[in-house]
């Protein structure tokens, strides 16, 4: 399948008009969104969904920017479990939560890439995924 994914922190930008972000992420998502379908899955959904009223408005604010929500593979919910348990043997804290695993490994599993501001994460746990961060 060939597309983007984006994490929640970069919709997020957007949705709260964020002074420091929101800028690059609409540009970035515009960008992207040219010659890609942008993805998210249910975790992403989740997280953006609490700063809206009701379903409606989160459907209709995913709806504009053309995003399509995905169901996660099993294939990345059995590599969630086993990078989160690789994390946990590494004396991981509770700073990465295991929904940051389910997106990684969606991400990795579907061979999409990822368009995000976290990628350090990804880059340690889901090396193999082609991040599309700001350059710090």
């Amino acid at each position: 399948m060939n597309g983007i994914f984006v994490d929640s922190c970069v919709l997020l930008d957007l949705f709260t008009d964020d002074p420091n972000w929101a800028e690059w992420s609409e540009n970035i998502l515009e960008k992207y969104s040219q010659t890609n379908t942008l993805y998210i899955n249910s975790i992403v959904y989740t997280e953006i969904s609490i700063g809206f009223n009701n379903i409606e408005e989160v459907e209709n604010a995913i709806s504009e920017l053309g995003i399509k929500v995905l169901e996660i593979p099993r294939e990345a919910l059995f590599l969630t479990g086993k990078v989160y348990l690789k994390y946990r043997k590494n004396k991981g804290t509770k700073n990465s939560p295991l929904p940051d695993f389910f997106i990684g490994a969606h991400v990795a599993v579907s061979k999409f890439h990822l368009i995000t501001r976290d990628s350090s994460k990804y880059k340690t746990y889901f090396p193999q995924i082609k991040l599309i961060h700001p350059e710090h």
